[in-house]
């Protein structure tokens, strides 16, 4: 069951002690590491923010349902170069070799559709209101591979409600940056259909356990991986938590996106994990964690089934959704 605690989401059963987290050098000591050093480098990332906000920063975990001692945080080294964003490129190593052709300053996001304040909205207006929480979250690609990764951000709940969703949203969706006239190194190919889009069911975003990802280790979130803000839905397949996002739409139907448009009969929608529902391609069953030898079981909704299987009583587990 997963807790409110003052600034944090703690999961009781599973709560990790600093010991457990990560032998990142910086992340060893963390509580000097987050006041200071965090602040100042994300006050540098992003000046107009006051490091007032990141320094806010709780030094508690949440995540890592499966308790198995061998889910602990992979290297930035291995987060940071074992990518998929298309946008950047199309193999594993293209979004870092390609990164800096993302400029994230400035960055304004736009909020459309059912709600009450819809606008563009700076960066810094985004970012300024939320307390930071450091959340280590397994992390699982379609592709049958997975990684176990320490975010920084914030619930995804708490930026949608400052926008006021009347009550015919239904859903929200996403949109990743696109310049027709200045297209990133992958969107010069039509192999997805651009803007990258993805979207949630209501219920879904605003659960607890779904959240913006400003950074990683304690670090803002490098173009790779989908800088300045990405979303981050850990029961669901990895193509889910879209990044780079420039703009958020309420909707009283469901949205389309970008996989589920280019291959109907390969991604459903909803995309949550599933080891009972293979890929028409390849099994789902098991999964190759980075950096291990030996494959392991995928678990039903990434292992947070206790949290989130109630937001699809009813539905039938043994398609491919």
């Amino acid at each position: 069951m997963v807790q409110r605690s003052s600034s944090f989401f703690v999961n009781a059963s599973n709560q990790l002690s600093e010991n457990d987290v990560t032998d990142e050098a910086l992340f060893h000591q963390r509580r000097t590491f987050i006041k200071n050093t965090m602040a100042l480098s994300i006050a540098a990332y992003l000046p107009s923010l006051a490091a007032s906000s990141y320094a806010s920063l709780s030094n508690k975990f949440t995540g890592l349902t499966p308790a198995e001692s061998a889910l602990k945080p992979h290297s930035l080294k291995d987060i940071t170069s074992y990518n998929n964003f298309y946008e950047l490129g199309y193999g594993k190593d293209d979004p870092k070799r390609n990164a800096s052709a993302l400029i994230t300053d400035p960055w304004q996001v736009e909020i459309a559709g059912e709600c009450d304040k819809p606008g563009v909205y700076n960066l810094e207006d985004i970012l300024k209101p939320h307390d930071y929480e450091e959340r280590i979250y397994r992390f699982r690609c379609v592709e049958a591979w997975s990684m176990v990764i320490p975010w920084v951000g914030f619930p995804l709940a708490d930026l949608l409600k400052r926008f006021q969703p009347n009550s015919k949203a239904k859903y929200v969706a996403f949109e990743t940056i696109y310049d027709e006239k200045n297209p990133l190194p992958g969107q010069t190919r039509n192999v997805l259909e651009w803007p990258y889009r993805e979207g949630l069911r209501m219920d879904e975003a605003m659960h607890p356990l779904t959240m913006i990802a400003t950074g990683i280790y304690g670090k803002p979130l490098p173009n790779q991986n989908g800088a300045p803000l990405r979303l981050v839905v850990p029961w669901k397949y990895g193509f889910k938590s879209i990044k780079s996002i420039v703009k958020i739409r309420f909707s009283e139907t469901e949205p389309e996106t970008s996989w589920n448009m280019s291959g109907p009969k390969e991604y459903g929608f909803y995309s949550n994990v599933n080891p009972k529902v293979s890929h028409p391609r390849w099994s789902q069953r098991k999964e190759r964690v980075i950096g291990q030898l030996f494959k392991q079981k995928t678990q039903l909704f990434n292992g947070y089934a206790d949290e989130v299987a109630g937001l699809y009583d009813g539905m039938d587990l043994t398609r491919f959704f």
